[in-house]
């Protein structure tokens, strides 16, 4: 056992000398996350907007406050010409007029209809859908707001409810699937790097005929990645917990544990690649094509798995981090048990079993 912690302690000692390593293994978890929780994001917020009010009534100033005070819009009100207005779309300082005509209260009492003109700039169709979805609703609820003292005879109103994120917030999708990246970025290029550049440095030859076993020089480049894997879990649970506003509503001991697993499944993977690895380029390209590529496309976080061609359903099911992304929204965001994700843990287990019995197999215990 003496022996064990002695790679153990030597593992530790070439990952914290080699700065490059540790701005990878810390620094990239945390740039990633700032990233996709601040910067990166499928919502639109602050978009550059212009109010046109040619009425300036009552009800045209509280349509307008409430736009205002949504997050998702930067409002400047100016009385712009239609040329104007069209050349501000062409040079791209817009993405949305919103144009109230005259005597709008005026038509809203007497004739009991108004219109609102919402011009969008459609190059960018997903924007432009979106935003105008934001005005629609702004609207609607006014509008039944204004309803709510009137004898409408027949009326139907659809009450939303947005389970588990009111708010819709991007980072509930985001953070759980930068997890799953992050921990197969760092565990599985880590491993096969560390293990290839034993073969390159001669150093691996001197490992294999030491009294020391095979097995126990793997498990000793383990388990300083697994460490490393935890303490990023956590920093990551922590930067979410207090700039996202996003803690783990479920039980944090399952959390840890599915990620423990999770780790296990990531570091069979890179055994795996750098037992069939001669360098450590090819090590590490081949972890980036086998982690970051099926994990944006396939795992789910990105783009819905259930919109893809059926072929490729049937292969995002080879991938790890879809089924720890399952396990990841089901406990932090919907405060799931155990119950609830244990077919996935189950794939999980199976597939880090697989890729440790094959990777075993394969190691050699003699070079030449």
């Amino acid at each position: 056992m003496k022996q064990f912690f002695t790679f153990v302690k030597k593992e530790f000692y070439h990952v914290f000398r080699d700065k490059k390593t540790l701005l990878m293994l810390f620094g990239l978890p945390i740039s990633m996350i700032i990233l996709f929780g601040f910067a990166l994001t499928n919502e639109i917020k602050n978009a550059k907007i212009v109010i046109v009010d040619y009425s300036k009534d009552v009800v045209t100033q509280q349509i307008i406050s409430k736009i205002e005070a949504s997050k998702y819009f930067d409002v400047e009100r100016s009385l712009y010409s239609h040329e104007q207005l069209e050349a501000a779309f062409k040079e791209g300082k817009i993405k949305m007029a919103i144009v109230f005509p005259e005597k709008f209260n005026e038509n809203l009492l007497h004739l009991n209809k108004a219109q609102v003109q919402v011009i969008a700039d459609a190059t960018d169709i997903n924007t432009a859908t979106t935003l105008s979805n934001y005005v629609s609703a702004i609207i609607g609820d006014y509008q039944i707001q204004l309803l709510k003292n009137k004898n409408v005879p027949m009326r139907i109103v659809p009450e939303l409810r947005m389970l588990y994120n009111p708010q819709l917030k991007g980072e509930y999708t985001f953070i759980p699937g930068m997890m799953a990246m992050i921990m197969m970025l760092v565990c599985v290029m880590m491993t096969s790097i560390s293990i290839v550049k034993e073969k390159e440095l001669g150093t691996m030859e001197i490992l294999l005929v030491s009294p020391f076993k095979p097995f126990m020089v793997i498990l000793s480049k383990f388990v300083p990645y697994l460490i490393i894997s935890l303490i990023n879990v956590t920093s990551i649970l922590l930067l979410s917990w207090l700039f996202l506003d996003l803690p783990v509503k479920g039980s944090i001991l399952l959390f840890y544990a599915e990620s423990l697993l999770f780790i296990l499944t990531s570091l069979s993977l890179g055994l795996l690649i750098s037992v069939n690895s001669e360098s450590q380029q090819t090590a590490m390209f081949i972890s980036l094509m086998a982690t970051m590529l099926p994990t944006m496309l396939l795992s789910g976080f990105m783009f819905p798995i259930e919109n893809m061609p059926l072929p490729l359903q049937t292969v995002s099911n080879l991938v790890p981090s879809k089924w720890f992304y399952i396990i990841v929204r089901s406990i932090m965001i919907k405060g799931s048990g155990f119950s609830a994700v244990w077919k996935e843990t189950l794939i999980l287990a199976g597939i880090t079993f697989f890729l440790l019995i094959v990777s075993l197999k394969k190691f050699k215990i003699r070079l030449a």
